[in-house]
């Protein structure tokens, strides 16, 4: 399950909104063929693993995936109907799937065909590698990250800005590298009106490989300068506001209660199939999703040399107890709320 566990984790940043899943088929006690989930919409870890050996030695396997085999047609046929066809007699479980489609009908339908089944080994292991998923289908929201940077004085931003972008920077390139690959990790990456304006960001991964995210922003107003860098054609953007909808290209104005804006994204990404999300700021906008206790993990990294002694103030957070690890420079704390 160790194994299936490392085949999964390949899958990060290629499958989502679908869980990452490993798969491992073992024969005399000797691990046989792999396969993971490689893409969304292909073929699941079952079956690409399920391919590399003859049927007949597959009668005499057991196969280990890390979570519940899919007992429904999706993008794919069911991966327990593959299961029972080529007569693999004891398949072993990491999660049981709590997508209600599956939901344990495919372990009962494993059973029902005489196989035997056993579920539930790392369990935390493999919970832990899907948390996008379960937290997608159990609180029926996307996966919330909120990332900053501060100075060692606490401050997320000079105000008022100095005429050098660059003098406003507060972490160095190992951070800023580690960062773009988080977000070709996420399906979204989020910010707010006063970052939008003053950062004028891509939002891309140009410093790391992967796709880039989708483009969610909350703006009050619409009014909004047509060569700002979120209008490129780089990846699709989202813009909340309280005044239109509206589809331009790859451009989507969203119109939401502005009173309930948090939730309101919220609910669009679980409609949409967007399971997780980084929210990159601005303060404003990261402390609207703590104020409804609406996220699942925070990333701060921290300057433990530069002060700005005047400016906009990082998020309060209490990051007494968590070891940091060193990032270049800086210091990264990870705190998750549980």
């Amino acid at each position: 399950m160790k194994r299936a566990l490392e085949l999964a984790l390949k899958g990060l940043g290629h499958v989502a909104p679908n869980p990452m899943v490993g798969c491992v088929i073992v024969c005399n006690d000797k691990i046989i063929a792999e396969g993971f989930h490689e893409q969304y919409g292909s073929a699941h870890a079952e079956p690409n693993a399920i391919k590399k050996v003859s049927d007949e030695i597959l009668k005499e396997s057991t196969l280990y995936v890390t979570l519940e085999p899919c007992s429904h047609f999706g993008k794919t046929p069911p991966c327990a109907d593959l299961i029972i066809s080529k007569g693999i007699k004891k398949v072993v479980v990491g999660n049981l799937d709590t997508n209600p489609l599956v939901s344990g009908k495919g372990i009962q339908k494993l059973k029902d065909a005489g196989i035997e089944v056993e579920y539930g080994i790392l369990d935390n292991e493999c919970r832990t590698l899907n948390k996008r998923f379960f937290t997608f289908h159990e609180k029926k929201r996307p996966y919330v990250i909120l990332k900053w940077a501060q100075t060692q004085d606490g401050f997320i931003s000079r105000w008022p800005l100095l005429e050098i972008k660059e003098d406003n920077w507060i972490t160095g390139k190992e951070s800023k590298t580690l960062v773009h690959q988080w977000r070709s990790h996420e399906q979204a990456i989020l910010i707010g009106y006063n970052t939008l304006i003053n950062d004028n960001p891509l939002l891309t991964t140009r410093l790391a490989n992967g796709k880039n995210p989708i483009r969610l922003v909350l703006s009050r107003t619409i009014d909004l300068q047509t060569d700002l860098n979120i209008f490129n054609l780089d990846s699709k953007t989202i813009i909340f506001n309280p005044l239109k909808d509206e589809i331009n290209n790859n451009v989507e104005f969203v119109k939401i209660d502005w009173n309930n804006k948090v939730q309101r994204v919220l609910d669009y990404c679980f409609t949409n199939n967007i399971s997780s999300i980084i929210v990159e700021g601005g303060t404003n906008t990261i402390c609207n999703f703590m104020n409804i206790n609406a996220w699942d993990e925070a990333q701060v990294f921290i300057n433990p040399t530069k002060k700005f002694e005047q400016g906009i103030f990082a998020p309060d957070i209490n990051l007494t107890n968590i070891s940091p690890i060193h990032i270049g420079n800086d210091f990264l704390y990870t705190l998750l709320n549980t």
